[in-house]
């Protein structure tokens, strides 16, 4: 890469997932000039269980993290679907045939280690790469060099901030994307999909007194409990100490509640109501959840937009395709973004300037945009089948999860589904990328 350009000035607006790996991967593809703005005061990593599939490995191995985020993931060798009231199996996928196929096993971890390991791994590129925390950046400007307003959240003075590319990591409420469309005279508008979310942990001493749960929790396996407009996914992670459970049911609690709202502390009793008509096992798992410990998320996405990218800016993760976690691509997506920025800035040639900057960005949108979009679709789709109430529609479905039984035919589980598992983690998006810039010719500003 040409000094002039390893030099480029780089602001990344969050350090979420997105932002921490566009980070680690430019300054590994040689950028020593980047800038993290993160309005939290410092990353103290939370969350849940987080599913990390092989095309998300294979970009973490090639950034120097994998080994250590592996460490303490667990390697899931099934899939099992059932039916929430009974606990009978609808169908049944082996995975142990992804890592022979793609280079890389499925495997589930914790968030705060996917995190922490990313940041770790920035931590380690600290001649290139900075944070700027308990930073809020606001009135983002579209000028020959992006900038914006960085408010320092605890009595600091408001600063301007010009730079070379600005990537807008912020997240579904990002106002990075809200700054672009207003500026392209856009409107396209977070949706609401009426669904929400319960995430618990259980640790194994909770499950440690009853055989029927330790087995799960032993188990390299991931099950889903459906029943009509509600789901549970559930697997083991951090080395089987903690057994994971995400739920997907309908939206009660935010109905009515502002759009910045996105979170709340749940009722123990509503989220036992809501599972109420499933079997007796979950019913004792969800009852070790401790009273003022459930809280609830609403799902929201966004229609898709019609650019991620205007002039040197460009939007990364959940800031232009927020998903549903049905696919279990969220985090995904977003590190693919951040492989194939990467990519492409590092093609930029010597002396490159906003031109070049906005063709590369637009190679990134070519590469990533269509991609993102087509698994936003299937993550929605493979809820609505998920979520079928009594009549022909589930009857035909439980039929297609019968025929899987017997290794025929499509699995309603997008997820599950081996041919849907190609296009997902047979695709290498940075490799891509790479073919497309070594052909490519940058055009200098007029």
């Amino acid at each position: 890469m040409h000094p002039d350009v390893q030099s480029l000035k780089i602001c990344i607006l969050g350090a979420g997932m997105g932002g921490l790996t566009c980070a680690l991967a430019l300054a590994r593809a040689g950028f020593n000039n980047i800038t993290i703005f993160e309005v939290a005061s410092n990353l103290g990593f939370v969350g849940a269980g987080i599913q990390m599939a092989p095309n998300m490995a294979r970009i973490l191995d090639r950034l120097g993290v994998w080994d250590d985020i592996f460490k303490d993931a667990v390697v899931l060798n099934e899939t099992s679907i059932r039916q929430g009231s009974t606990d009978t199996e609808l169908g049944h996928v082996d995975l142990r045939y992804i890592k022979e196929a793609y280079q890389y096993p499925h495997t589930v971890g914790h968030r705060a280690t996917l995190a922490s390991e990313l940041y770790n791994g920035c931590k380690r590129e600290s001649d290139k790469i900075k944070f700027e925390f308990g930073t809020t950046c606001e009135n983002v400007r579209f000028g020959a060099k992006p900038s914006f307003t960085a408010v320092p959240r605890h009595q600091g003075v408001p600063y301007e901030v010009e730079c070379d590319v600005l990537l807008g990591a912020d997240g579904v409420k990002s106002n990075t994307r809200v700054a672009m469309l207003r500026e392209l005279n856009v409107e396209a508008e977070v949706k609401d999909t009426a669904q929400a979310a319960y995430r618990i942990m259980l640790t194994r001493e909770q499950l440690s007194s009853d055989p029927e749960l330790l087995a799960l929790i032993d188990a390299d396996k991931v099950i889903r409990w459906i029943g009509e407009k509600r789901h549970i996914i559930a697997y083991p992670v951090s080395s089987k100490q903690i057994y994971n459970l995400s739920t997907t049911q309908p939206d009660v609690n935010f109905a009515a509640a502002p759009s910045a709202t996105y979170t709340t502390k749940g009722s123990k009793k509503a989220m036992l109501d809501v599972f109420g008509d499933f079997c007796p096992m979950i019913h004792r798992m969800l009852d070790l959840v401790p009273e003022g410990e459930v809280c609830e998320w609403k799902l929201r996405v966004h229609a898709p937009l019609p650019t991620w990218v205007h002039g040197s800016v460009a939007l990364v993760g959940d800031a232009c395709h927020p998903t549903l976690p049905h696919m279990a691509q969220g985090a995904a997506q977003a590190i693919e973004d951040a492989g194939v920025i990467a990519v492409v800035l590092a093609a930029l040639p010597s002396g490159a300037g906003p031109s070049e900057i906005n063709q590369a960005l637009k190679i990134y949108e070519q590469v990533r945009k269509e991609r993102a979009e087509t698994l936003v679709e299937l993550a929605a789709a493979s809820g609505r089948a998920l979520h079928l109430g009594e009549g022909k529609a589930k009857e035909e479905r439980d039929k297609q999860f019968a025929a899987l039984k017997e290794g025929k035919g499509p699995v309603p589980d997008k997820w599950a589904d081996a041919d849907i598992q190609k296009m997902v983690y047979g695709v290498d998006c940075m490799e891509e990328a790479e073919k497309i810039v070594r052909g490519y010719s940058f055009s200098r500003d007029s």
